[in-house]
């Protein structure tokens, strides 16, 4: 069920709020996430609501330059990003562990293969 979410990067200047499920949740092996260690959750880009610190966001792109990996210019952590889903839609992925309502390992996330995708 999906429920409003509200999340941070570590210093506080960016803040966010996304409403989305805790269900499906993924971590990934790629070369990017596995490092960064991400758990993903996916929203429609239209359920994610930037509070603060647009001017604070930095952008990354790699490989097929199809995801804005979006992070904190002052603290570095990456909260959330920005691309298009298998279906077309503009989508939000959030990581998890920015989410600041929720408890540490409180939730299971499904292990994918993205190195090999």
């Amino acid at each position: 069920m999906a429920e409003v979410h509200e999340g941070s990067c570590h210093c506080g200047a960016v803040t966010y709020a996304v409403e989305t499920s805790l269900d499906g949740l993924i971590e990934c092996n790629c070369s990017y996430c596995y490092r960064k260690g991400f758990v993903l959750a996916f929203a429609p880009k239209a359920a994610f609501t930037l509070k603060s610190g647009e001017d604070q966001l930095g952008e990354y792109r790699f490989n097929r330059h199809n995801i804005a990996h979006m992070f904190c210019k002052t603290c570095g952590v990456q909260p959330f990003g920005f691309g298009t889903g298998p279906d077309g839609s503009e989508t939000a992925a959030v990581n998890v562990r920015t989410l600041t309502d929720i408890e540490p390992w409180s939730w299971t996330a499904e292990r994918v293969d993205g190195r090999n995708f």
